[in-house]
């Protein structure tokens, strides 16, 4: 039995509004997984209704084993969950947070005081521990969140967009902490996220959600090589010479695609260092001299480019979805 399955899984909340629209997934026991996607593509509906916190319109879906609409107490008990809004009460300390925690959740109480102890040193909070929460950065608080949602040993756990606003530092922190506990302890991790390189970093299979629908699924290698291409990106002096360019680009023999993201045409060719040169002379020959031309491998921006039509980039902690012109 996988650790999640979902079929078809489907919430609308209203007759016009697709939040999810029929997606599958199977998310083996001991995996971390990433929910790729930008601001309202039904990353946290979707998690929501596995967490049992929505009902699904249709479709179903079961978690640890257990049917999230029939067996929801089951779910409930059985894993951890950090979502978006942290839900610290800021009086406490963060160790007597932890402690109600585990009585919440029956841990035994011989096994209290050393399970708490072990969480504080694994998100290195050990310092922190009897300081009231509101004095505790947000990074502080998303690895408190993330010790809670950990202190009954849940086998799976669901974290939705844990780093977003964090500073990077605190960012790394939360990445390792993921990290060592799915190989230390096996913790299945369903993770959604705005960032591309959490997903790239930490998932051994991510999903790219755009539309309430899933338009990607693999693991990150398998999705940059699925391009099959390498990725030319040219910039221009003037925006008004993008159209020209394209077509110009278009005509070139070997080139798999051409996409337009605000200034730049993102040109996706098979042998990048021997298509350059000419790229660059067909454009100079059109009248539309470059300002900038750079050859990469395919990136998962690029797979989000070719799966969605738009760039996803982060910018000063907000994540900007670039619509891009042309499938």
């Amino acid at each position: 039995m996988p650790a999640i399955l979902a079929e078809t899984l489907t919430k609308h909340f209203a007759p016009d509004i697709h939040a999810v629209n029929g997606i599958d997934l199977t998310i083996d026991e001991g995996a971390i997984f990433a929910f790729l996607g930008a601001n309202g593509s039904g990353k946290t509906t979707t998690v929501r209704m596995l967490t049992t916190l929505l009902r699904p319109t249709s479709g179903r879906a079961s978690v640890g084993g257990h049917d999230v609409v029939r067996e929801a107490h089951a779910v409930r008990t059985s894993i951890g969950a950090a979502l978006q809004e942290a839900g610290l009460d800021d009086i406490q300390t963060g160790r007597e947070l932890l402690r109600l925690q585990a009585r919440l959740y029956q841990v035994p109480a011989p096994d209290v005081t050393e399970r708490v102890e072990y969480l504080l040193r694994v998100v290195d909070l050990e310092d922190a521990a009897d300081r009231r929460v509101k004095t505790y950065s947000g990074g502080m608080k998303r690895r408190l969140d993330l010790a809670a949602s950990l202190v009954h040993r849940p086998r799976i756990v669901f974290l939705d967009e844990p780093t977003t606003g964090l500073d990077p530092i605190s960012r790394e922190a939360i990445w390792r902490y993921v990290a060592e506990l799915n190989t230390r302890e096996g913790v299945t991790f369903f993770l959604t996220t705005q960032y591309l390189e959490e997903a790239d970093r930490l998932a051994h299979d991510v999903a790219i959600m755009s539309a309430g629908r899933i338009v990607a699924q693999g693991s990150p290698a398998e999705l940059k090589s699925a391009i099959g291409t390498d990725v030319v990106t040219v910039r221009f002096e003037r925006d008004d010479a993008l159209p020209k360019a394209e077509a110009a680009v278009r005509g070139i023999e070997g080139v798999a695609d051409v996409r337009v993201v605000e200034d730049s045409l993102v040109i996706y060719v098979p042998d990048g260092s021997a298509a350059l040169p000419r790229i660059v002379l067909v454009l100079n020959d059109a009248g539309v001299p470059t300002r900038e031309v750079t050859l990469a491998q395919p990136t998962l921006d690029d797979v989000f480019l070719r799966a969605t039509g738009r760039h996803m980039t982060t910018e000063g902690g907000d994540v900007q979805v670039l619509t891009g012109g042309r499938r």
